[in-house]
This record gives structure tokens, C-alpha cells and sequence, in this order.
């Protein structure tokens, strides 16, 4: 299996990536989290996944190895393929991707185009205790983590901010400080809106 390529970016679009390795151009399916993070033409490095289906070979490149962790545990549930996991991871970081799934949160893995109820239901039914293991996470951060970002989206609501801005900034806020109570998370969301 290729499990890294390093090389020189020939073509970057938000979908794929072209990389020169030795005069060899090889095409990767990436995420938009993956697009965002390289660099416009200088050597990179991408950490592979390679799914082969009766008709193709088909090579999967992402930035980080955590991101290509989720990735394989999502191709792992029955009923996601990988064009639905690099939606996932598309519209969500990794690492919100592993909080959603830990503390059992199906609203926002639902949100991700393409997956219902069922699906989403079984991605944290599959996934919790393997996400738990890997990534070293225990329950009681999962959910105080989750509560304390809850109430503090709900508290800037009533401030009158956009839920949809109010949570970018939030999810960003809890993952530099995962440990924040609700008042800080209020206080320095408000800095930033």
C-alpha cells in the first residue's frame, strides 16, 4: 500500500492534487481541510490511503495522519464510502469529526451532506469506542466540553449573533482551550464577532 507521497504539487484544485515524484504525477482525492493547508507549489508531503474497487485504483491524500485516521474509520462503517468520508472531513475538521462521534452528538454529524439519520446513527454506534481508544479521549472532557460549547452558542444566540458564525468561532475557541468554562468561551467569542 502507498501510505505517503512526497513530491513537487503540479496542480491543486480544492478536489485533487497532482504530485511529481520523480517525473511520475500521481492523482490524489483530498479534502477541502487538506486544500486549505498546502502550500501553492513547493515539495509536500501527503499521507495516503488507497482504495482499490473492481474498476479502480483510487489514492486518497491528506495532510495529517490524524485526518487520514478518520478517514479509514469512516470507510469502515458499513453504508460510508470515501466520497462521503472526504465530504465528512470536507466540511468538518478531524477533530470535530472525533467530538461529534464521542459524545454521540448526530445532529452534527446529520449536518454533513449525504448522510441521514440511520447513517449517522451507526457512524457513532461503530465509531465511539474506537475514537475513544485512538485518540486517547476520555468521557467525562467529551461531554463537559461539549455542554460548556452548547451553552455558550445558545447564550450568543440571545446576544443576537448568527449561530452559524457564532460556532466557528466557538470551535475554534474549544479546541485551543478544551478545559474553558462557559463564561470564557462567551468572553472570547465575543472579542472575535
Amino acid at each position: 500500500m502507498i501510505t505517503q507521497i512526497r513530491g513537487k504539487l503540479v496542480e491543486k484544485n480544492p478536489t485533487d492534487v497532482v504530485m511529481d515524484c520523480n517525473g511520475v504525477g500521481y492523482l490524489l482525492h483530498i479534502s477541502l481541510n487538506t486544500f486549505t493547508a498546502l502550500p501553492s507549489d513547493e515539495n509536500v508531503t501527503l499521507y495516503s490511503h488507497l482504495v482499490v474497487r473492481e474498476d479502480a485504483h483510487i489514492l486518497y491524500g491528506f495532510i495529517t495522519k490524524t485526518e487520514r485516521e478518520v478517514f479509514k474509520l469512516l470507510i469502515s462503517v458499513s453504508g460510508v464510502g470515501p466520497s462521503i468520508a472526504r465530504t465528512m472531513l470536507s466540511s468538518m475538521t478531524s477533530e470535530e469529526i472525533q467530538q461529534a462521534i464521542a459524545s454521540e452528538n448526530v445532529h452534527v454529524i446529520q449536518a454533513v451532506k449525504g448522510i441521514g439519520a440511520k447513517t449517522a446513527q451507526r457512524v457513532i454506534v461503530d465509531l465511539k469506542d474506537k475514537i475513544m481508544k485512538t485518540f486517547d479521549m476520555d468521557e467525562v472532557s467529551v461531554h463537559t466540553n461539549n455542554t460548556n460549547k452548547d451553552e455558550a452558542l445558545s447564550a450568543l444566540e440571545v446576544l443576537g449573533f448568527q449561530r452559524k458564525q457564532s460556532e466557528k468561532i466557538v470551535n475554534a475557541i474549544v479546541k485551543e482551550h478544551p478545559e474553558a468554562s462557559i463564561e470564557k468561551i462567551i468572553k472570547l467569542a465575543l472579542k472575535n464577532l
